[in-house]
C-alpha cells in the first residue's frame, strides 16, 4: 500500500509539474504575442491588406472617385496592345540587365582592393557605402540631373579637354545610360557584403595554391569565385529585385515624364503615371501585379540556375 501511495504522490507531483510548465509556456506565448502585435498589425494593415485590395482593383475599372467596376481581365488584355507598357518594360529590363552586373562587378573589384588590408579601411568602407544610402534619394537625383545637363559639370570637364559633350539626359540615346551610371555608383551595399564574404575565405587555400604555383588570376577563378558564389548569388537576387522597383531616379531626372521620347520611362514610372496621373488605378494595379510576377519569375530563374554555379562548402 505504501508503494502505491508513493506512486500516486509522484504521479500528482508530475501532473502538477506539467501543469506549471504548461502555464509558464502559455504565459511566455502571451508575452511573445504582445511584443509581436505591432508587427502583425503592420503586416496586415500596411502590407497584406493593400496587396489584397490591389489584387481586387486589378480586375476593376477604378478612377479613385467612383466605385470600382468589375471588368474581369480587361486591364491585362489592354496591356497587350499598349505600346508604352511594352516600352517601359523594355527600358526596365535594359536597366536591370546592364546596370546590375556592372554594379556587382564594380562592388567586387572594390571589395577585393579593400580586402588587401589598406590603412584606414573603416574610413574607405564608410565612404564607398555612403552612395548606397543616398543614391535613391531625391537630392542625389537632382544633383545627377544637374551634373549631366547640357551645361553641367560633366560637360564642363569635357570642354576642358576640347570635347563638346551632349545633353546627356536630354538625348534619347544617353538618357537611360546616365541613370544606369547612377545605379552603378550606388555599389556600396553589395560591396560591404562582398567584403564580409571575402573575410570568411580561409587563407590556407590561397597559400596552398601559391605553393603549387597558381597565379593571381588562377587563384581568383579557382578559389575566390567558387567560395564567394553564395554571396554573389545573394547580392544578385537582392539587386535585381531592387532594380525592378527603381523609381525616384527616373522620375527626377526626366521630370516625371520618362523622356526624352520615353527613353527613361521605367515600368514603375509608367505605373505611377497611369495610377496617379490619369487616375486609372485599376490598370495601375494590374501593372503592379505583372511586375510582381516578373520579379518572381526572375527570382525563380536565379534560384534554379544557382545549382549550376553556386558552390556551398558543406
Amino acid at each position: 500500500m505504501s508503494a502505491l501511495a508513493e506512486l500516486g504522490s509522484l504521479s500528482k507531483k508530475g501532473s502538477a509539474g506539467k501543469g506549471r510548465a504548461a502555464a509558464t509556456t502559455k504565459k511566455d506565448n502571451k508575452a511573445a504575442f504582445i511584443f509581436l502585435a505591432p508587427w502583425i498589425v503592420g503586416l496586415v494593415c500596411i502590407t497584406v491588406g493593400p496587396m489584397l485590395m490591389s489584387l481586387y482593383l486589378a480586375f476593376t475599372d477604378y478612377n479613385l472617385i467612383q466605385d470600382p467596376n468589375f471588368i474581369g481581365f480587361d486591364n491585362f488584355t489592354r496591356m497587350m496592345g499598349d505600346e508604352r507598357f511594352w516600352n517601359s518594360l523594355g527600358v526596365t529590363l535594359t536597366y536591370v540587365i546592364v546596370g546590375v552586373p556592372l554594379q556587382l562587378a564594380l562592388a567586387l573589384i572594390v571589395a577585393l582592393a579593400l580586402d588587401k588590408g589598406l590603412k584606414g579601411l573603416a574610413f574607405y568602407r564608410s565612404v564607398f557605402y555612403l552612395p548606397s544610402l543616398l543614391g535613391s534619394s531625391v537630392a542625389i537625383a537632382v544633383l545627377w540631373k544637374q551634373m549631366f545637363g547640357t551645361s553641367g559639370l560633366v560637360n564642363q570637364l569635357l570642354a576642358m579637354v576640347g570635347i563638346h559633350g551632349p545633353g546627356w539626359i536630354s538625348d534619347p540615346s544617353t538618357a537611360l545610360g546616365s541613370i544606369i551610371l547612377l545605379h552603378v555608383w550606388t555599389f556600396g551595399s553589395p560591396m560591404i557584403i562582398f567584403l564580409a564574404g571575402l573575410r570568411q575565405i580561409p587563407t590556407m587555400y590561397y597559400e596552398a595554391a601559391a605553393v603549387d604555383g597558381a597565379g593571381r588570376l588562377t587563384r581568383f577563378a579557382k578559389i575566390t569565385l567558387p567560395l564567394l558564389s553564395p554571396i554573389i548569388f545573394f547580392n544578385l537576387v537582392l539587386q535585381i529585385i531592387g532594380a525592378f522597383q527603381s523609381f525616384t531616379q527616373a522620375f527626377i531626372v526626366s521630370g516625371g515624364t520618362g523622356g526624352p521620347s520615353d527613353s527613361s520611362m521605367f515600368f514603375t514610372l509608367y505605373l505611377y503615371q497611369r495610377g496617379f496621373g490619369q487616375f486609372d488605378m485599376g490598370y495601375a494595379s494590374a501593372m503592379a501585379w505583372v511586375l510582381l510576377i516578373i520579379v518572381g519569375a526572375f527570382t525563380a530563374i536565379n534560384f534554379y540556375a544557382s545549382k549550376f554555379w553556386v558552390f556551398y562548402d558543406d
